[in-house]
């Protein structure tokens, strides 16, 4: 019997677990899919993460650390490599309150059913795919999802392409433009359905700008041609209705179309509870302290809402987590929230208020990216604020809402440089090397490697001209070892006095 069961080992779940334990909570389980816990984050080598809830910027291994060394000192019982089958409610607990029972099957943990005095859902979203936007066109090899491509490179090290289009302008999609042309690929164009980017300003100066990738608005891929392979894709621009104009058609020879068309939550589970999910946003129907439509069945993050930053996800987990150990501890069911249920899944939760508010992200249209030779959009911090550097008084910086914008202002004027994030390869034996054809693992040799990636990134900014300098140092580095958190691969990289340091364990 568990106070809490939180399914879910990525941020969310993470955080919800520890605000559970802070809350009174001694016997709490996370149930995590994955080997690791961390979620989304393992394979988020890029930086930009914890500015809001740190302080400080960190990247998705670094960040997810953080929290994994928190659940080791709570205490928190963990259980990798399992999958959730069911949610459900049993028995009465003897104080008029039903358990909730979680079945649950995996390699080392057989198949199993939980029972939990209260339960988090915090199983993140998915990637939509071709299918959910009926893309026209043949079904070759090298259509994939944004999210697929960045595990294949940032975890399994396998490169997915090397002419590449990317359909969508989220922030998945453009961290992966950047990523992509580090590792050598050549990325013809972001292309974006919307008259407005989808992603944060910042990703779009430090992910399209940075490396000169064209941004398509009001465009959408009409046609993917190639048998076996991509061979061509045809983007065409697009109306105030979403309907493609003929005769503005444009053809890119690539191989690999990326996709990055939005997100889904994860609530097959949730349904099969009878939880209450929005039609439209397929999020939890939450209340103000996130429990759902089910007594003691409490959901976070990405499972309730799309979020665009993890630091938000956290807050909201902390609420969750305290919450639940709320109504664990008194036995008391929480009074519905007295205003009518949101019509859609879009909102964010008021603290200040105390109150679940709609919420509409911004609509800018793509002027908005269009600067002046002396004007930047700052990444110091996910606000974006617009800045304009007047080079004839001093370098003096306007439009920025704190003194960091001003030192960004004056640096990219005069020495625009940037922290980069990558991996290295680690070579290690592997048990079973498995044929070309996918089938029948064969016995390793001691002569069989198999390569790893292990995340790292600079410990300082280096002058963007000597980016891909780095990157051609990075590819020729192969470690014997899997180092710890925080050794350094490269002292002084460059001679630019800044290591290259790990960022995972």
């Amino acid at each position: 019997m568990y106070d809490v069961i939180v399914i879910g080992g990525g941020p969310a779940g993470m955080a919800a677990a520890c605000a559970a334990h802070a809350g009174g909570l001694k016997n709490i389980l996370i149930v995590e899919r994955d080997v690791e816990l961390g979620g989304i984050l393992n394979q988020c080598i890029h930086n930009g993460f914890g500015l809001r809830y740190f302080g400080e910027e960190l990247t998705g291994p670094e960040y997810a650390s953080r929290f994994i060394d928190r659940v080791k000192e709570a205490g928190i019982q963990v259980m990798l490599d399992t999958m959730v089958l069911d949610l459900g409610t049993d028995e009465d607990d003897g104080n008029g309150k039903p358990l909730k029972t979680v079945t649950v099957v995996g390699r080392e943990t057989g198949f199993r059913k939980l029972k939990a005095r209260s339960v988090i859902l915090a199983m993140g979203c998915r990637e939509r795919t071709r299918g959910a936007i009926n893309t026209p066109g043949m079904r070759p090899a090298g259509i994939l999802t944004a999210g697929a491509a960045q595990r294949y490179v940032n975890v399994d090290g396998y490169m997915p392409g090397k002419r590449v289009v990317i359909l969508g302008s989220g922030d998945i999609g453009l961290i992966m433009a950047r990523r992509m042309t580090l590792e050598g690929a050549k990325v013809l164009a972001c292309v974006e359905v919307m008259p407005y980017c989808g992603g944060l300003a910042r990703n779009v100066v430090q992910c399209l700008n940075d490396f000169n990738i064209p941004l398509y608005l009001s465009h959408t891929v009409t046609d993917i041609k190639g048998k076996d392979r991509v061979q061509q894709v045809v983007v065409s621009k697009v109306d105030d209705k979403m309907k493609p104009i003929p005769g503005t058609e444009m053809y890119f020879d690539c191989d690999t179309l990326l996709l990055s068309v939005g997100l889904i939550p994860e609530n097959e589970l949730s349904l099969k509870a009878g939880i209450k999910v929005d039609q439209k946003s397929n999020g939890t129907v939450v209340h103000e302290n996130m429990e759902t439509s089910v007594e003691g069945f409490f959901a976070c993050g990405n499972v309730a809402h799309v979020h665009d930053l993890v630091d938000n996800v956290t807050r909201e987990a902390e609420l969750a987590g305290r919450s639940a150990a709320e109504y664990v501890l008194t036995n008391y069911y929480t009074m519905w929230v007295n205003q009518q249920l949101m019509k859609s899944g879009t909102y964010r939760y008021n603290r200040k208020k105390g109150e679940i508010q709609h919420f509409l992200p911004p609509s800018p249209d793509g002027a908005a990216f269009k600067m002046g030779e002396n004007e930047f959009i700052c990444t110091s911090c996910p606000r974006g604020c617009h800045l304009k550097v007047y080079p004839d008084q001093n370098y003096r910086v306007t439009g920025n809402g704190c003194p960091k914008g001003r030192i960004y202002g004056r640096n990219e004027m005069t020495t625009p440089s940037r922290v980069v994030t990558t991996t290295v390869r680690l070579r290690r034996k592997a048990d079973a090397v498995l044929n070309l054809d996918g089938e029948n693992a064969s016995p390793a040799t001691d002569s069989t490697l198999y390569d790893f990636r292990v995340p790292a990134k600079t410990s300082g900014p280096i002058p963007k001209t000597r980016i891909m300098e780095l990157m051609e140092l990075v590819d020729k580095i192969e470690l014997d070892e899997r180092p710890a958190i925080g050794d350094v691969i490269v002292k002084d990289v460059l001679g630019l006095g800044v290591d290259l340091r790990v960022t995972k364990r």
